[in-house]
């Protein structure tokens, strides 16, 4: 399926892994224009591009204008088995032509999507910067409508930091092996099935999707047991660390039964002496804003502050 309405002058194709330093920097050019700064590194892309949920040959499109130069990159990819596709559309500021056929190509790709996986509706969700004012209206435009929006927070490590205290019958295990990666992604699964845009995800796929990312760091993943019994995990990568010299938090999940022991604040705290003593000076994470916990009031009172605000626009197809 390729974009109907493509304007002349342009070469639409399949994305290859090899273009993952034209798509960059496409992408790069377009963050800057919005947010003053580049927001993906090249592994980005390239994890984007081998994610296991996202076919090349299907699912993805590249538009080079007459010079050969690369001006637009889309996609959309699936989640799981769900209904819900994620979808993004990046256009060159010289080539406006392309921003509607290629929105509703990607759009439609969702749809067949998930109907693909025996779903009735698609349930198709893009990310946009708060200050991306021309995305937002073209969103609009196309029966999308705010849905919630991720806060990225950032805590500053300028000094040293020491080891938290764990609570009383804690022990942390790291992800080295199989057994707690297994209990890690049980965690992760039971403690995410309550929050906007959760599907999902046997281990299998979990971890091939986390194994395949460049930015991956199994030793960087951290159950708390209580007395044996797996209770709470904390998944850190890499995905700061070239750009910015910061950590990441891609995962933090406290099982229920667990909750309001001062489990998760053990973890964050574990995970920011970690980084600090790997030199970093940092760490980030998204929280969603109307998550159903209150984790937002928790990283903000851990001393973390905002940096970015990024709104998921949702329509039902």
């Amino acid at each position: 399926m390729e974009p109907t309405a493509t304007a002349a002058g342009y070469t639409t194709r399949r994305p290859l892994a090899d273009d993952a330093h034209d798509i960059h920097g496409l992408i790069s050019l377009c963050d800057t224009q919005v947010i003053g700064k580049a927001d993906m590194t090249l592994d980005d892309v390239a994890d984007e591009l081998g994610d296991p949920s996202f076919d090349r040959e299907t699912d993805g499109w590249v538009v080079h204008d007459g010079a050969g130069r690369l001006v637009a990159w889309a996609w959309a990819c699936r989640k799981g088995s769900s209904d819900n596709v994620d979808i993004d559309v990046v256009v060159h500021p010289d080539a406006p032509e392309l921003i509607g056929p290629l929105w509703d190509t990607v759009t439609e790709r969702a749809g067949l999507l998930a109907a693909g996986l025996g779903h009735d509706r698609a349930v198709v969700d893009i990310g946009l910067y708060r200050q991306d004012s021309g995305k937002r209206a073209v969103a609009a435009a196309r029966g999308f409508t705010a849905a919630t929006s991720f806060v990225r927070l950032l805590a500053d490590h300028e000094a040293p930091l020491s080891e938290p205290v764990p609570p009383p019958g804690v022990s942390l295990h790291q992800g080295l092996t199989e057994e707690v990666r297994r209990q890690g992604h049980a965690v992760q699964q039971a403690g995410f099935a309550e929050h906007f845009g959760f599907t999902p995800k046997d281990y299998d796929e979990w971890y091939g999707e986390l194994d395949a990312s460049a930015s991956g760091d199994w030793s960087q993943l951290a159950v708390a047991r209580i007395d044996g019994e797996p209770a709470a995990m904390l998944l850190g990568t890499n995905a700061f660390a070239k750009d910015e010299n910061c950590g990441y938090v891609r995962q933090l999940a406290v099982l229920p039964a667990f909750r309001g022991q001062g489990l998760g604040r053990f973890m964050l705290r574990r995970a920011f002496a970690d980084d600090a003593r790997r030199g970093r000076v940092g760490t980030y994470l998204h929280v969603d804003a109307n998550n159903s916990t209150p984790a937002l009031d928790l990283y903000l009172s851990v001393g973390m502050r905002q940096v970015l605000a990024i709104d998921v626009w949702r329509r039902t197809i």
